[in-house]
C-alpha cells in the first residue's frame, strides 16, 4: 500500500509513501510530507550550521551504492549511514554540510546534549521517487564508544585518498510518529511538543536507548537470499571462484580472512595443513566481551569453493558438525549456498553453526573494495600456510 495523502499522513514504520508520478525531482514525497527540499540524501528544517538551529534532520538512502554500503540492520536496529565527502576533499567541506551536520551531532551525543533534533531515516522505494520510513533514529548504539560510532574511514579515487564519515545510529521502537508532532516540529516546537515520542525523549534526557529489533519470522534463508543480489556482488563471488579454482586448498586461508571481516572478534585462527585436515579447514577462537572479563569460544570452519550453481549439501553440513566438540561452534562458509535440506537440518536441530553463504561474503568484500582490481590486489596479499 502507498499513503499518497502527504500533507495529513503519519509515519509508519516501513510505509511507503508516494509523490507524483511526472517523471521529474517535483514527484519526491518528502517536500509535501515534512516541507525538506527535493536534493540529496540529507536534507533538514533549518540552517545548517549549526545543531541549535536545526528542526529536523532527514537521512535518505537507496541501499545501492556499493562504495558507500549503508545498512539498516532490522534485527538490532542499528543503522549505519555514509557521510556525503564522496570524492577528494576537506572531510567537513561538503556541498550540503552533511558530515558537518554528523560531527555536530555525534559531539552533542557523547556531551549529553539535549539540542539534538529529530533524526527521521527513510530508504528509496523500488518505484518512481517513492520513499520508505525507516523509523526514528538517534546518534549512536548500545555498548559503543565516542570512538566508534563515528569513525572517519580512508577511501580512494583516482590514485587519492580522502576521508568519508561511517556512522551508527540507533532506530527507536516507535512504529509511529503523528502527524501532531511533524506539525510541532516544523513550527519550531519539537523537544516541547506533547507529541513528541516518549522513548525519543527517554534517550533525549536520560539517553535510555530502546532499539526496534524485529526477530526473522524464518531463519532459514532460502537459495535465492544467500547469493548476490546484484551485478557487482555477483562479479566479485566469481572472481573469487576463478582465481582458486585451480588451487582450491588455498581458498581456506581466504575464508578464513572474509571470517574475520564478518565476525572481528575471531582471533588466534590456524589453518589445518592439508595433511592433517581430519575435516577441519581451519580453528580459531571467538572473543566474547573485552578486558579481563572476556572469554574465549573455539570454533571451527570449513570452507567450500563451489561454484554459484551448486548448493552445499547436508553431507557437508553434517560432516563439520560431528566434528564439534562441546563448548565449540562451527562456521561453514561457502562460495555458492547451503542447501534447504541442509540449512533445516542446521536450525532445526539447533546446531551452534554459523552459516557465511555467497551474498554475506559478497556483501563484506563490497563494503570495503570498489572494484575487481581492488579484490584481486588484496587475494594477492594472502599468505598460504
Amino acid at each position: 500500500m502507498i499513503i499518497s495523502d502527504l500533507q495529513n499522513a503519519d509515519l509508519y514504520v516501513d510505509a511507503i509513501y508516494g509523490g507524483s508520478r511526472l517523471g521529474h525531482a517535483g514527484d519526491d514525497p518528502l517536500p509535501k510530507l515534512l516541507g525538506v527540499d527535493n536534493q540529496a540524501g540529507f536534507r533538514v528544517l533549518g540552517k545548517r550550521k549549526s545543531l541549535d538551529t536545526l528542526k529536523l534532520i532527514i537521512l535518505i538512502t537507496s541501499f545501492r551504492n556499493v562504495e558507500w554500503p549503508d545498512h539498516l540492520d532490522r534485527e538490532t536496529g542499528l543503522f549505519t549511514y555514509y557521510g556525503d565527502r564522496h570524492e577528494p576533499g576537506d572531510l567537513h567541506e561538503t556541498p550540503r554540510d552533511g558530515n558537518l551536520i554528523l560531527r555536530n551531532l555525534f559531539d552533542a551525543a557523547h556531551s549529553g546534549s539535549v539540542s539534538i533534533p529529530p533524526i527521521l531515516v527513510f530508504g528509496k522505494a523500488d518505484k518512481y521517487r517513492d520513499m520508505q520510513f525507516l523509523g526514528l533514529a538517534v546518534p549512536g548504539a548500545e555498548g559503543m564508544g565516542s570512538d566508534e560510532d563515528l569513525v572517519a574511514v580512508w577511501r580512494i579515487k583516482n590514485g587519492v585518498r580522502f576521508q568519508n564519515y561511517k556512522s551508527i545510529f540507533t532506530i527507536l521502537n516507535e512504529p509511529k510518529i503523528s502527524r501532531n508532532w511533524i506539525k510541532d516540529i516544523r513550527k519550531g516546537n519539537g523537544f516541547s511538543s506533547e507529541y513528541a515520542p516518549i522513548l525519543w525523549k527517554n534517550w533525549l534526557y536520560s539517553r535510555k536507548l530502546s532499539p526496534l529489533k524485529a526477530e526473522p519470522i524464518n531463519r532459514i534463508r532460502s537459495k535465492e537470499n544467500q547469493l548476490p543480489k546484484n551485478t557487482h556482488e555477483t562479479e566479485l563471488i566469481q572472481l573469487l571462484i576463478d582465481y582458486y579454482k585451480e588451487q582450491p586448498i588455498d581458498f581456506e586461508r581466504c575464508a578464513m580472512e572474509i571470517a574475520k571481516i564478518i565476525m572481528p572478534q575471531i582471533h588466534r585462527e590456524e589453518i589445518t595443513r592439508p595433511w592433517r585436515d581430519g575435516g577441519r579447514d581451519a580453528t580459531g577462537l571467538f572473543r566474547i566481551g573485552s578486558g579481563p572479563s572476556s572469554i574465549d569460544v573455539q570454533f571451527s570452519l570449513e570452507a567450500k569453493l563451489y561454484s554459484l550453481n551448486n548448493g552445499v549439501g547436508v553431507k557437508q553440513v553434517s560432516r563439520l558438525i560431528s566434528r564439534l566438540r562441546h563448548r565449540q561452534f562451527g562456521i561453514i562458509i561457502t562460495t555458492s549456498y547451503i542447501s534447504s535440506q541442509a540449512y533445516h537440518e542446521i536450525y532445526e536441530d539447533s546446531h551452534p553453526i554459523v552459516v557465511i553463504s555467497s551474498r554475506d561474503i559478497a556483501g563484506a568484500l563490497a563494503a570495503r573494495m570498489q572494484t575487481s582490481a581492488e579484490l584481486k590486489r588484496w587475494l594477492k596479499t594472502l599468505t598460504i600456510y
